[in-house]
């Protein structure tokens, strides 16, 4: 009986030790896949992932006729966000309400996407949503409606801060076509009164991205 005991203590202190490891390595996982103020993806985990990603959109939509491509049916979208102005932030409160700046963002953007969305900070005062599912004019809904939240949002302090969003398809592009285009209309965003939600695809057919880089004369990459 005694052998019995000893051996059923040797395996419950083995088990208790590999759930340790399990745990130390799951922590380990998540920081290494997390930021650590926001607690949103990172940059690192948005580059392993939308590289996969892209590939499978392109292969996908290969696969399609040139009709099943049309903007009314649902895809996928990839949107980078700036916080306007947040230098100014920064400078006149101070980096820690910055930080909560940054923190209630994250918290707003949680509370504005579904699960089977991804949201990321790439870093600064910038982040990227990758909206799964949706037609062009839901998309436009959806990411308007983050906007006027972030404007609404009383931040504790400093009162209104508000984002400029651009946003753009991810099929038919490679990755970094994607990601170029998503922050060209960032900057039309931002050199257009900010506060704004801008499509890729219609300031193209516009003509407005070509006149405002005529009109800047600036190279963006």
């Amino acid at each position: 009986p005694f052998y019995l005991v000893s051996m059923s203590a040797a395996a419950l202190q083995l088990n208790r030790q590999l759930v340790r490891t399990m745990q130390a390595e799951l922590i380990n996982d998540h920081q290494a896949r997390h930021d650590p103020l926001t607690g949103l993806l990172n940059r690192k985990t948005f580059d392993e992932q939308f590289i996969r990603f892209a590939r499978l959109e392109a292969h996908a939509a290969a696969k399609l006729a040139p009709d099943c491509l049309h903007e009314e049916l649902p895809q996928q979208w990839l949107a980078v966000v700036d916080i306007d102005h947040f230098k100014q932030v920064n400078d006149r409160y101070g980096h820690l309400f910055g930080d909560e700046v940054l923190i209630l963002v994250a918290n707003l953007l949680r509370s504005c996407f579904r699960t089977q969305d991804r949201v990321f900070r790439f870093g600064g005062e910038e982040f990227v949503i990758l909206l799964r599912g949706v037609p062009l004019r839901e998309a436009e809904q959806i990411f308007e409606r983050f906007r006027s939240t972030i404007e609404s949002h009383q931040f504790p302090q400093i009162g209104q801060v508000t984002v400029s969003l651009g946003f753009t398809s991810t099929r038919l592009c490679s990755p970094v076509e994607i990601l170029g285009q998503s922050d060209q209309a960032l900057y039309f965003a931002k050199q257009n009164g900010r506060n704004r939600v801008c499509h890729y695809e219609s300031l193209q057919r516009s003509g407005a991205l070509g006149r405002q880089l005529a009109h800047e004369d600036v190279e963006l990459f």
